[in-house]
C-alpha cells in the first residue's frame, strides 16, 4: 500500500510542474508568436531609385544561368525564371 507521504510527494511534484508550464506558457507564448512573423522589410534602393540587384532579399528567386543547367532546361521554365518567378514546371 502507497503510504501518504508517497502521495503527498507525487501531488506536490505534479502541482508544481503544472504550476511551472503555465508559467511558461504565460511568458514564452507572446514571445514564440512574435518571433513567427516576419517584419518585411523595404527594400534598399539605389541613387536611381531601382533596388541594385547586389542587394537581393534572401527569400528572392535568382535564376541559374549556368550553362549546364540552361542545357536541361524546358522553355517554360526559363520563361518562368526570365519573368522572375520560382519555377513550377520540369
Amino acid at each position: 500500500m502507497t503510504s501518504p507521504r508517497t502521495l503527498i510527494t507525487a501531488a506536490a511534484i505534479t502541482a508544481s510542474l503544472l504550476t511551472g508550464g503555465v508559467i511558461g506558457a504565460v511568458v514564452l507564448g507572446p514571445l514564440s508568436a512574435s518571433a513567427a512573423t516576419a517584419t518585411p522589410t523595404p527594400a534598399a534602393t539605389g541613387s536611381s531609385g531601382s533596388a541594385p540587384a547586389a542587394n537581393a532579399s534572401p527569400g528572392t528567386f535568382k535564376s541559374n544561368e549556368d550553362a549546364t543547367h540552361e542545357q536541361g532546361e524546358s522553355a517554360a521554365r526559363e520563361a518562368q525564371e526570365d519573368a522572375g518567378q520560382m519555377p513550377t514546371v520540369p
